[in-house]
């Protein structure tokens, strides 16, 4: 039983265990299982048709709304219109006025089942030209939808907050100038508002800072139309005064000289205006008699050469013919 046991034991002892390896699962199919490649355009082109420069696919940056009306056409004469006054991005120009003129003339076209937005971005472009129309076909494509978006782009572009800003500034500091009528200066702070629609001052703070910029005499005829203290009224009442008083465009106050002149508390500037004036009377005065009596003219005498008589030498009685004689 032993050596029975001792001989199983010596054959499991010689008995070798090899690990079995498993092959990993290939995923990929089998190549006459797989789909043939796809070939992209670029693939047939060459190196010459691939350089060219493409000649489709240019898009507008302003995007139009599709128009459903039938026999929809613009006329000749709205796009004469819109062309007679283009904006060409100068320094002296407004854009403000620009959008106003452009928004008056399509308003008076009115279409059957088309839009206003439609028709103004389809005109728009025709409206600008130079540097502004540079501008609009630099901009991104289709990035305009509608025409608030035209507006924004347009007047950022063409009046930048450093102009807001100056203009404002111009409004503020705002002076009645020395030779300037109420009318006429009324009328140039209005054209500063009229720049820039945008500056945010109130009515009351247009009023306040119209009438300190005056000088004493159109405050004091405003305060006598009020009634008063001009700036105790209503801002209503106060406009109404002042659009009143702006009508009478022949009335010119003096210079601050000619009141100066003529105040009884400086008398020797008085005495000076009145001496000046006696001078300049004196002047025109022997000036004009200088012109009704003209000076004679004395005749010129002859006197000879020779003899020193009232002769010519030609005359001389002391000279024989040709010949003279030494009148030493």
């Amino acid at each position: 039983m032993r050596t029975r046991s001792l001989s199983h034991n010596s054959n499991r002892q010689q008995q070798k265990v090899h690990p079995t390896f498993v092959e990993p699962f290939n995923l990929v199919e089998p190549i006459e299982n797989q789909a043939p490649p796809v070939v992209t355009m670029a693939d047939i082109h060459t190196m010459a048709q691939l350089l060219e420069a493409p000649t489709e696919g240019y898009k507008d940056a302003i995007v139009v709304p599709e128009i459903t009306a039938d026999n929809f056409e613009l006329k000749h004469g709205l796009l004469t219109l819109v062309q007679n006054k283009q904006f060409f991005s100068d320094d002296k120009e407004d854009p403000h006025a620009h959008i106003r003129y452009f928004n008056k003339i399509t308003s008076t076209m009115k279409f059957p089942n088309v839009p206003s937005m439609s028709v103004k971005l389809m005109l728009f472009p025709f409206s600008l030209e130079g540097a502004a129309r540079i501008w609009l076909e630099k901009e991104p494509p289709r990035s305009i939808l509608t025409w608030d978006d035209l507006v924004s782009k347009f007047i950022n572009k063409f009046f930048p907050p450093s102009k807001t800003t100056n203009l404002r500034n111009e409004i503020t500091r705002f002076q009645q100038r020395f030779d300037e009528t109420f009318y006429e200066a009324w009328d140039r702070f209005n054209d500063l508002l009229w720049a820039c629609p945008h500056h945010g001052f109130s009515e009351l703070h247009q009023l306040d800072t119209f009438y300190n910029a005056l000088n004493s005499d159109d405050q004091d005829s405003l305060n006598f139309a009020a009634g008063g203290n001009f700036l105790d009224k209503m801002p209503r009442d106060c406009l109404r005064i002042i659009e009143s008083k702006s009508k009478v465009r022949n009335s010119r106050n003096k210079p601050v000289v000619a009141k100066v002149s003529t105040s009884n508390s400086t008398p020797c500037i008085s005495l000076d205006v009145a001496e000046l004036k006696d001078m300049v009377k004196a002047l025109l005065l022997d000036k004009k008699n200088q012109s009704q009596a003209p000076a004679t003219v004395k005749a010129v005498e002859e006197s000879c050469v020779t003899c020193d008589g009232a002769h010519s030498h030609r005359n001389c009685p002391v000279t024989d013919g040709n010949v003279y004689r030494d009148n030493i």
